[in-house]
């Protein structure tokens, strides 16, 4: 399969037409209307830093459905015990910097470059983009961000500064989305880690689907704050 050289226009080709590696195109920009259409299509950015813009649609896809998050015993005990204090949307930018900095801290690349971090925070503006945080003694030592659109949670990232505190993140998003009614998390690529806290693979055919269908409710907009019910777990 070719890979779509993208102009200025805002489209983007059937996902369906990417690589048996899930590339799809090359180019573009950033912008909230492209980010967008993208997700609506099943489709994300990712690319190194310096590199040009790449747009992704991997099959098979690895899908969390927010009821069937793993919660192990140890992480049933730290969120009783009340070890971490979580919330929505407070800190958006400081978690998406932070995914970047665990990153290069470790010495790991990360696309999560300048210009992604401001088309991101743009989109939160926008009340398409969230962010769950995790605290510890007011500190911010975990979270995750992600785009959500319709009845779907596109995972972008997370990072943890102390043991277990991005599971704890996901887990109290997944008991949220689940109260909302959310029909499933994207995680995109399979990772033995997210496997573990439930997600499973589906067909790509399977995957565009059901998102063809869940784009069709109504988007959760705007700010978002937690049930005091999503902290009850496990």
């Amino acid at each position: 399969m070719p890979v779509f050289q993208l102009s200025d226009s805002i489209y983007f080709p059937s996902p369906e037409l990417a690589r048996e590696d899930g590339l799809l195109a090359i180019g573009g920009d950033l912008c909230p209307e492209r980010l967008l259409l993208a997700y609506q299509m099943g489709i994300f950015p990712w690319y190194a830093q310096g590199d040009p813009i790449l747009w992704w649609a991997p099959t098979p896809r690895l899908i969390l459905y927010p009821v069937d998050f793993h919660c192990s015993r140890s992480l049933t005990r730290e969120l009783k015990k009340g070890v971490f204090q979580f919330s929505m949307d407070e800190a958006f930018r400081k978690v998406i910097c932070a995914c970047a900095e665990v990153r290069t801290d470790q010495q790991q690349a990360t696309w999560i470059d300048h210009e992604m971090i401001e088309a991101y925070c743009h989109l939160h503006e926008l009340g398409f983009a969230h962010s769950l945080e995790c605290w510890q003694n007011n500190e911010l030592v975990g979270g995750l961000y992600g785009v959500s659109v319709g009845g779907f949670f596109f995972g972008e990232s997370m990072f943890s500064r102390v043991k277990n505190s991005s599971k704890a993140a996901l887990a109290i998003l997944t008991k949220q989305l689940a109260i909302w009614d959310f029909d499933c998390i994207d995680c995109q690529m399979r990772t033995e880690h997210l496997i573990s806290l439930g997600a499973k693979e589906i067909s790509g055919k399977q995957f565009f689907a059901m998102l063809q269908q869940s784009i069709l409710r109504s988007d959760h907009r705007g700010r978002w704050c937690l049930d005091a019910s999503s902290k009850l777990l496990c």
